[in-house]
């Protein structure tokens, strides 16, 4: 594709929405559709045409792109009543941002390719919303190498690094693992602050004495210091990291491989929800050490 693709976005929430305002004010046309009127609402503010199910969204557009909080709400939105799966054909693409279980994955674009000739390419990001308003987003994306291709000027304008890492399922495999790290990572950063605190130094310098050295990252350096002051305000949801890990925990669980530390993740994960905080951002794993 050469000249900017028209786009159907289903899932215009807290990731969808900054893309959506992204890609409009880089000219793209955006039909946008999601489940929650005043979603729509906001994307139509921000120059989208709001469509009224994810059919009309992907209606005589070329590419359709899918930000949706778990499995079942991807199945329903492409292949329920008014779905995708009932307008698209060739040579319509299908992006898939959201992360779902990997066999689920493989089974839907089986199934998409089946139904209509339409490729599909799993495109789970990392970086939050605010790397989804900057077009810096980590993609990891599995798909066929030639739907790869005809989509990778449109990756570029949404993605910092963009890597293309197999056929189809791969770049859910590769969310897996990053959510695996990130999932242990927070705990990590948690135990640190705490033990900062404890023995009375400047727990927020931390990120400055360690930059440079093995423990330095992302994690240090955008997470912690969000611990450190108590700033809780989602840029993702706990609930939504409960459930990737899940998927992580199910699929190490069918490869057979061991996965204690992610274990101990998880465990924090489902008490940090027991106790009501599904609604705030992942950091507030840093509450169960009494913040």
């Amino acid at each position: 594709m050469t000249a900017k693709p028209s786009l159907g976005y289903v899932g215009v929430g807290l990731m969808g929405l900054p893309m959506v305002k992204r890609l409009r004010s880089l000219g793209y046309a955006v039909r946008a559709y999601d489940i929650v009127p005043d979603r729509v609402e906001a994307a139509r503010a921000a120059g989208a045409v709001a469509a009224r199910s994810p059919a009309d969204a992907a209606s005589g557009v070329d590419l359709v792109l899918l930000n949706l909080p778990t499995t079942e709400a991807v199945e329903q939105a492409v292949f329920g009543d008014g779905g995708v799966a009932s307008v698209v054909r060739p040579p319509q693409h299908l992006i898939d941002f959201s992360t779902i279980k990997v066999e689920k994955c493989k089974a839907f674009a089986a199934k998409l390719r089946e139904k209509t000739a339409v490729g599909w390419i799993d495109a789970p990001v990392s970086g939050g919303p605010p790397a989804s308003g900057s077009g810096s987003l980590t993609i990891m994306a599995g798909g066929e190498p030639a739907d790869i291709e005809r989509t990778q000027l449109f990756f570029a304008d949404v993605a910092g690094r963009f890597t293309h890492m197999g056929p189809t399922g791969s770049g859910m495999v590769a969310k897996m693992l990053n959510q695996l790290i990130v999932g242990c990572g927070y705990a990590v950063m948690a135990e640190a602050a705490v033990l900062a605190e404890a023995a009375g130094i400047d727990a927020a310098r931390l990120p400055e004495c360690l930059g440079g050295g093995h423990a330095d990252g992302s994690l240090l350096q955008r997470i912690y210091p969000r611990m450190v002051k108590r700033d809780f305000a989602p840029q993702g949801y706990a609930r939504q990291l409960l459930k990737d890990l899940e998927m992580v925990n199910e699929f190490a669980g069918g490869m057979k491989a061991p996965t204690p530390m992610m274990g101990e993740a998880l465990s924090l994960y489902r008490m940090l929800v027991h106790l009501g905080h599904a609604e705030l951002d992942s950091v507030a794993i840093f509450k169960l050490y009494g913040a």
